[in-house]
């Protein structure tokens, strides 16, 4: 967590994901579980190899204990890969395990759905364990790749 929130001020783009800040703000429905959604349609990083930019569609679904993700937090923190070189089984695992030490959620799940890069597109899920029995999970949305068939 931040000790500096971005909230209500204006803040640059971190330039390293490793340490860009991620403020959380309090929940005020911890007594229940209830599913939060983020979607990042347009997440841009590295690769680690060519320099050259990847593309993929992220989703992280997260049941949320005392604590939420700052949404504005979660933009610039996204936004700070632009320029980071990384390959995508370990940029999603980072993502997922930078929320989980920032937020302490009851549970959480990413999805990078990664663009074809030499004709292959990655896919890269992690999660935390089982999710609450007692919400409701929706399907992430994001289709399979399907090429030019």
């Amino acid at each position: 967590m931040s000790d500096t929130p971005v909230l209500g001020r204006p803040a640059e783009i971190p330039i390293d994901p490793a340490t860009a800040p991620l403020d959380r703000v309090p929940n005020a429905h911890a007594d229940v579980d209830y599913v939060i959604r983020f979607t990042v349609p347009e997440f841009t990083a590295l690769c680690p190899i060519t320099g050259q930019p990847d593309f993929a569609h992220l989703v992280i679904d997260y049941v949320a204990d005392k604590w939420m993700i700052e949404s504005k937090s979660l933009k610039l923190f996204m936004f700070s890969f632009r320029n980071h070189g990384s390959f995508h089984e370990a940029t999603t695992v980072m993502i997922g395990k930078r929320l989980v030490a920032a937020l302490e959620p009851r549970w959480l799940r990413i999805g990078g759905y990664w663009y074809p890069r030499g004709g292959i597109p990655i896919d890269v899920f992690w999660q935390t364990g089982a999710p609450p029995a007692n919400v409701w999970l929706p399907d992430p949305g994001v289709q399979p790749y399907r090429g030019r068939g």
